[in-house]
């Protein structure tokens, strides 16, 4: 992040602008909304800024910018078309630690001025950093077509009510449920129409009705692709007060959370401590018995080797409400990301999935049906049994000669794919990183035909030029 997006208070603040041609007036016309005391600075001026200071509405000084012009100024806009004079300000103003934005010049900035949808008091901004100030106007465009014009009417009216809901509501998470409620419902519905007089009658209906009951949301947080999200997924993480999540969630699918929501850590993984699945279990309970939204967020599908039956069991005999939410399961993310069909009429018509943490001493597995031919199998967390996986497939028939692949971070922008066959798996699978796949079958060698993901190129160890991909067939 380049910029940290704020909302600065201007209103009775000094703020100044160099120039006085048409750009000039514009970001005039920007402060001045805002409540800011605007400053005029140029020799000459056009006709609006001419009226508006003989209203005044600004001070219009004609003369030539001075540094002495920004003593006692909260932030200053240059907007000339002289290179040297813009220079100088934004020199001056680093000097005195003043705020200062150049227009065009986004090197000279000390803020920029971002593109903004006005719904007061709901206010969004864009900004592209300076990069490409035509793609932010064209985002906020379309955003200006989304947004409701009733959205700041709507917001005006929460406000006058939120002294009478804390009477009415003492606990902060009724409070949020019961905005959601409203934003959601017959009340935003109400202003739109323009009875401002029932939307109030609503809302005091509404105070009513709030469950302060807590509940879980055990959620499927697919392989890693954000993208990849369900949208009810989405909406239920944006509503949490609590998430426990586990290693496996990708860091880009954790920002999609409700900034405020208090984040829990409950994954496992070897050789770092852990979180036992009775601690978490217990947490699942407790929060939710205290009343808060909470999201059990797991990598991958939560009802494949995920415990999701395991944890709502508890929460069943708890008395606590849940609800379940899929998400695209490992072995059809990170298999579409590599090119990899499941199944195909040529080379598979079967597929399945097992999971790797297998106990040598006591394996139960049919390794006979496993390893049958012309069948895909997808392992997930078998990086560490790899050696026990080959010996197994081999010695009850599959072909030494099957190819393999192993896919590590699925789906994400860091996915790598290992290529070989089932007799390299052992050597195949050292220096891979969790989180990664197990795949087994003939349909692998159909990945160097239908890959598409980042279109990497299947090339040989060592390649400096494919550090994606590594084949040992």
């Amino acid at each position: 992040m380049d910029y940290l997006p704020i909302f600065a208070k201007l209103e009775g603040r000094a703020c100044l602008v160099v120039g006085g041609g048409e750009v000039a007036w514009r970001k005039t016309r920007m402060l001045m909304k805002a409540g800011a005391s605007v400053t005029i600075v140029a020799p000459e001026a056009d006709h609006e800024v001419i009226e508006a200071a003989e209203n005044g509405e600004l001070v219009w000084l004609k003369e030539g910018f001075k540094p002495e012009h920004l003593d006692n100024v909260f932030l200053v806009i240059a907007a000339t078309d002289n290179p040297l004079v813009n220079e100088l300000v934004s020199k001056a103003a680093d000097k005195r630690r003043v705020l200062a934005n150049v227009v065009d010049d986004t090197p000279k900035c000390s803020f920029i001025v971002p593109s903004i949808v006005d719904r007061s008091p709901i206010v969004i901004a864009i900004s592209s950093a300076g990069k490409s100030p035509v793609l932010a106007r064209l985002i906020r465009e379309k955003l200006e077509t989304l947004i409701p014009s009733h959205v700041g009417r709507m917001a005006k009216l929460a406000g006058d009510f939120r002294d009478t809901l804390k009477q009415k509501i003492s606990t902060l998470n009724g409070r949020r449920k019961f905005w959601e409620m409203a934003f959601d419902g017959r009340f935003s519905s109400l202003v739109a129409s323009g009875d401002e007089e029932g939307a109030k009658a609503e809302l005091e209906r509404l105070t009513d009705g709030v469950s302060l009951q807590g509940e879980v949301a055990l959620i499927g947080a697919g392989p890693g692709d954000p993208g990849l999200l369900t949208l009810r997924a989405l909406q239920l993480m944006q509503q949490a007060d609590v998430v426990l999540y586990d290693y496996l969630v990708s860091d880009e699918i954790m920002e999609l959370c409700r900034r405020d929501a208090e984040l829990i850590c409950v994954g496992k993984r070897a050789s770092y401590h852990s979180v036992s699945q009775e601690e978490t279990n217990a947490m699942l309970v407790k929060y939710a018995l205290k009343g808060h939204r909470v999201v059990r967020l797991k990598g991958g599908d939560p009802f494949m080797f995920g415990r999701g039956g395991e944890e709502l069991q508890v929460l069943q005999e708890a008395g606590v409400p849940f609800q379940v939410v899929p998400g695209i399961t490992a072995a059809a993310g990170a298999t579409a990301y590599a090119g990899i069909p499941l199944t195909h009429r040529d080379y598979a018509q079967t597929a399945m999935f097992i999971t790797g943490h297998l106990k040598t001493e006591d394996d139960s597995f049919r390794w006979a049906t496993l390893a049958r031919g012309r069948q895909t199998l997808v392992i997930y967390m078998g990086l560490m049994k790899s050696a026990h996986i080959q010996q197994q497939l081999i010695q009850h028939g599959r072909d030494p000669e099957t190819p393999v692949a192993i896919i590590e971070n699925g789906t994400r922008t860091n996915q790598k794919i290992y290529k070989g066959k089932l007799n390299e798996l052992e050597s195949l699978a050292e220096g891979v990183g969790s989180p990664a796949l197990i795949v087994v079958g003939e349909v692998v060698q159909l990945a160097d035909q239908l890959n598409w993901y980042g279109k990497q190129s299947f090339e040989a160890v060592g390649d400096v030029r494919a550090p994606s991909v590594v084949n040992l067939g």
